[in-house]
Formats: C-alpha cells, structure tokens, sequence
C-alpha cells in the first residue's frame, strides 16, 4: 500500500509542526480503512490497515516528544494494532499455503493412484488405502483447522480492541496532544536533566 501524500510540508518549518501534518495524515490514512476492515473477508483492508498503523506509530516514535504526553501512548496504541493486524495477516498468508499443500499433495497422489490402477476398467477402492501421501493430510487438516480457529478469534480480538480505541476516543486524545507543545527548554539546559 503506497502512504499518502502529505500535503504542506515545509523543510524549512519547525519540526513539531511538520511532524503534526504527517501524523495526522497518517492517523487519516488508518482510520479510513475502517468500516471495510470490520469485515473478516477484507483481507487486504486489515493488511493495509497494518501497514497504515506501523507507519503512524513509527513517526510518533520519533517525533512524540514534539507533542503532548498523548503522543507517547498513541505511539503505543498503534503498536498493539499493528502487533495484532500482524497476526492475522500471517494465518491469511499461511492458509492458503497449506491448502496449495494440501492440493499438491493430493494431485500426486491421484497421479499415484491410477499409475496403480493400470489397465483396469474402474478403480478399487482399495487402492486408496496405499496413496503416498494420505498421512500428510492429516495433520495439514488439522494444521488448516488450527489457522481458521486462530484468525477467527484474533479478528474478534481486533473488533474489540478497535472498540476500546473508540471509546477511549485515542484519534481525539492523539488529536489534542498534536496540539500540545512542550514547553522549549530554558539555554544551557538540558530537557532531560534531573530538576535541582
């Protein structure tokens, strides 16, 4: 997913105002992918919703301390989103992997099976019992069960980890933060320094 052009942008600017306008591009860029990732079948909306929530949370890494306190915890926020779009994105690339597997696996063993039948007019039944590969599918099966399961329940840990994002309004509160500027350290003090 390519990011969102910022608009505005000024090299010359102060940092926390630059800063501001690509956070709030790029807290524009994840909250549009919702609704559409609320559903499970959008499977390119959530991994694109992942990237939009690792590039907000990387330039908040780096430019939290230009906003206020907020800044940090959003920074935060984010992780925890992209940690878990992550997640889910990996069964969705895994599963369908397994199930090429499976498909592979299952088209050598049909190559297998009439190889063995040879000239007969029907194939017995029997035969099935001796196909190279009938182990394997079932662990992969079971393998691809185990990843339904998993998706299934770390997108209903998505949907409720967006609702506790909205009710505690976190684009609101990263909103006002961006607001907010530190007060600039006094000359010949260091902003880190231990108070007298």
């Amino acid at each position: 997913m390519k990011a969102r052009r910022v608009k505005g942008l000024d090299p010359e600017g102060p940092l926390a105002a630059q800063a501001e306008r690509i956070v709030r591009a790029r807290l524009d860029e994840l909250y549009g992918f919702m609704p559409a990732a609320a559903d499970p079948a959008e499977v390119e909306a959530l991994h694109d919703m992942r990237i939009a929530a690792k590039r907000l949370r990387y330039v908040l890494e780096v430019t939290a301390p230009c906003f206020g306190p907020y800044a940090a915890t959003a920074a935060r926020r984010a992780r925890e989103l992209q940690d878990l779009l992550g997640e889910i994105h990996d069964c969705d690339v895994m599963l369908p992997r397994v199930c090429a597997h499976v498909e592979g696996l299952v088209a050598r063993d049909v190559a297998a099976l009439r190889a063995a039948a040879g000239e007969a007019d029907d194939l017995d039944p029997a035969l099935a019992a001796r196909a190279p590969h009938r182990a394997a599918y079932r662990g992969l099966s079971v393998l691809s069960a185990h990843l339904q399961a998993r998706r299934r329940l770390l997108f209903a840990r998505f949907l409720e980890l967006w609702a506790r994002l909205e009710e505690h309004d976190v684009r609101g509160q990263l909103e006002r933060a961006l607001a907010e500027r530190p007060a600039a350290p006094t000359p010949g003090t260091r902003r880190d320094a231990a108070p007298a």
